[in-house]
């Protein structure tokens, strides 16, 4: 028996891994699990967890994180507390300004005054939020994760350990955004936005624990944000390999091409697939693009959708469910990846759990997750709409081909991408950033971790809700 198998107590059930169950705070200031990849990440990695037999309080602001309902593995063990901002950003009006009455404190100002000079609030004002709660709720917890708000909030005293995932370094982005922007004003409005990212990196190398998605992440987070290298741990995140798999009774429909992508976000390299798009049409004039995102009015996108004269050949869904997008991926001859850069990709491991062929360029740890060029994908180079184009008629034409990669897609991910993989190997890291600080107690600081940067209170406030049954939408 383990030493925390013995301080478990009588009666009380053991996790998974034979050690004593642990309280844990999942801190996410954005939860959307349809946008973006943090959504996705605490849904799916808050219910593994539960699973496993700890206790998870997923605690986030606007839009809340959708968490999944509970059954007889995870009952009484996966809450949501909803930590609330003033939601500046929120549909159909967003950069609003608020009225008197809605300001509670000064963080609220802050958020407030920083919107207003054209930047970024939320990764410090959910930070302050966040340790005002911790701070009042100490005792609570065994360990806090936070999932890539890298706040000066969080850097100190917060009542437990801290383990923090860093997705990607969000410099990454500002730089491709700096790229694409085509006038001095753009590229100051860029900057001034990504703004925040200084603040990331100050806390980033302050921080005793980092967990990343790939060991391109990895890299890239000891090259931008200068975290040493041994604080930086690799624990890959996977689909949910239950919910996409294959199903032989979806029709596939001719020409189908499917991807994942916010229309306008450099990153994504969208527009390159519209271009490769009109030149497989060409060859396969029945070939069309469903993109699972929003849809851009104007921009790059939109102006290449009409320069190749592909309105009524590209569709944009959003807001669909998780069986609608199942069974949009299944009904693909292909899914597609032309991002110019991922920290992950979760939408390639999907599409590969369904059984579907993918194309998908070589940026950033795509390939840590597709694999091979030819034995589990077809791999271009980022940004190179011919080898799109090429890499999709030769897909959309052989058959065969398309069976083969499907097939050994998915195998790849049941070997390596899970949930539940993703949910151990993060429990392992919890018990090593315990272990580092008081083992088995709770309320010290974190060995190691200087002092915040920023000012505190001592109010608390929280808002404890309950499983959200209506779906979030872009």
């Amino acid at each position: 028996m383990t030493a925390e198998a013995s301080q478990a107590g009588p009666g009380r059930d053991l996790a998974a891994d034979g050690g004593r169950p642990l309280d844990i705070a999942l801190l996410t200031y954005k939860g959307n699990p349809f946008c973006g990849g943090q959504g996705v990440y605490v849904r799916h990695l808050s219910r593994e967890l539960a699973r496993l037999g700890h206790r998870v309080e997923v605690i986030g602001a606007q839009p809340y994180p959708v968490l999944d309902a509970v059954d007889g593995e995870t009952h009484g063990r996966l809450s949501l507390t909803e930590l609330p901002s003033l939601d500046l950003y929120r549909q159909p009006d967003p950069f609003r300004t608020p009225g008197r009455d809605e300001y509670r404190d000064w963080i609220d100002a802050l958020e407030v005054a920083t919107m207003w000079t054209g930047g970024f609030p939320e990764p410090v004002t959910f930070s302050l939020r966040a340790r005002r709660l911790l701070r009042a709720r100490r005792g609570d917890f065994d360990v806090v994760h936070d999932n890539q708000t890298l706040g000066y909030g969080l850097l100190g005293d917060i009542g437990a350990p801290l383990v923090t995932t860093i997705h990607h370094p969000i410099t990454v982005d500002r730089q491709l955004e700096l790229d694409a922007a085509d006038s001095r004003q753009r590229r100051f409005s860029v900057r001034r936005w990504y703004g925040f990212t200084r603040m990331q990196k100050r806390v980033a190398r302050r921080l005793p624990s980092v967990l990343t998605v790939s060991g391109s992440s990895q890299q890239e987070i000891v090259d931008h944000l200068g975290v040493r290298r041994d604080r930086v741990h690799v624990v890959h995140i996977g689909a949910d390999t239950d919910l996409f798999r294959p199903d032989p009774s979806v029709a596939q429909v001719p020409g189908r091409i499917v991807t994942t992508s916010s229309a306008d976000v450099p990153l994504k390299g969208l527009v390159f697939l519209v271009e490769a798009l009109a030149k497989v049409r060409t060859e396969h004039p029945e070939a069309h693009l469903v993109v699972v995102g929003k849809r851009a009015e104007d921009g790059p996108v939109a102006q290449a959708i009409e320069r190749y004269g592909l309105e009524g050949c590209v569709e944009f869904v959003k807001g669909i469910s998780d069986a609608e997008l199942v069974d949009l991926v299944r009904s693909a001859q292909v899914a597609c990846v032309p991002s110019l850069y991922e920290g992950f990709s979760l939408p390639a491991a999907e599409a590969m759990a369904t059984g579907t062929p993918l194309v998908a360029t070589t940026g950033g740890a795509i390939p840590e997750v597709a694999g091979p060029d030819g034995e589990t994908c077809l791999a271009v180079p980022p940004g190179d709409a011919g080898a799109l184009a090429a890499a999709l008629s030769r897909l959309l034409g052989d058959p065969r081909l398309r069976a083969r990669l499907g097939r050994a897609g998915r195998e790849r991910v049941l070997a390596r991408f899970t949930w539940a993989r993703a949910a151990e190997g993060t429990v392992a890291h919890y018990r090593e950033a315990i272990a580092r600080t008081r083992p088995h107690q709770r309320g010290g600081a974190p060995a190691g971790v200087a002092p915040a940067l920023a000012p505190e209170t001592t109010t608390s406030t929280s808002v404890t809700g309950v499983y959200p049954e209506s779906r979030a939408t872009c």
